[in-house]
């Protein structure tokens, strides 16, 4: 399993995910489940995956096919569509089309694969706009009452998003907010693990204004690990009864 986030802000978005992959309590490997797709100063679209890692690197490696062929156009190219949203709609079609591949060949097994996304972008003289791709193709949008996203093992770090997250929010607040969320999900949940992928994509810029990977001993995300903790006791000591 995993967990992945994204904040929909004022000032831009905040996307992180973790890179556990797991098939069993002995079958732990680490994958990339952050992909970024660009035309500078022209469009920026980050996509988050989670669930089955068959089902979302054959839709990945379709999605980057069809930004490489020569004869792309904007019905197939998630970098040529004309709108974030009809970006949603080329990757919820190719996440459902091989969705259903997958299903025909376990079926015969009586099994079944699920996998989902989060995509997140902006196009020059287009809003941010960020999506959660089902794996039957649908999607729903980030709002301004509902600012962020997740998928994968989701329950654990929302409780600090519905507490802190606002639009108005800003990215360095952001940044801790999620970086925290997926603290409480990796002491919670070990099919959740380290390193981390983190992205930031500035408002009106149509690029990534930061990226990095955090791995595991990272010395300023332990602070931030220890403070919270240390935070948490503190004020649970001092709650009245």
């Amino acid at each position: 399993m995993t967990y992945c986030v994204g904040l929909l802000l004022n000032q831009g978005m905040v996307m992180l995910s973790d890179t556990r992959t797991n098939a069993g309590l002995d079958n732990i490997a680490t994958y990339r489940k952050m992909f970024s797709f660009s035309v500078p100063d022209e469009r920026v679209i980050v996509i988050m995956t989670a669930g089955s890692l068959s089902i979302s690197q054959t839709a990945i490696a379709r999605l980057t096919e069809a930004v490489e062929d020569a004869e792309a156009t904007a019905e197939t190219s998630i970098l040529m569509a004309p709108t974030m949203l009809k970006v949603a709609e080329i990757v919820g079609a190719t996440l459902a089309r091989v969705r259903a591949e997958v299903d025909d060949k376990l079926a015969a097994m009586r099994q079944n694969a699920l996998a989902s996304m989060i995509v997140g972008g902006q196009r020059r003289g287009g809003a941010m706009r960020m999506f959660l791709i089902y794996p039957e193709g649908n999607f729903i949008e980030a709002t301004e009452d509902t600012p962020f996203l997740q998928i994968g093992e989701h329950k654990y770090g929302k409780p600090i998003l519905d507490r802190v997250v606002r639009p108005d929010t800003s990215l360095a607040d952001a940044q801790k907010a999620v970086l925290l969320s997926m603290d409480s999900t990796l002491r919670s949940n070990l099919s959740v693990g380290m390193p981390l992928d983190l992205a930031v994509i500035l408002a009106d810029e149509c690029r990534i204004g930061l990226q990095r990977r955090i791995e595991a001993g990272d010395e300023d995300f332990r602070a931030m690990s220890e403070a919270w903790s240390a935070a948490l006791r503190d004020s649970f000591a001092r709650m009245p009864m």
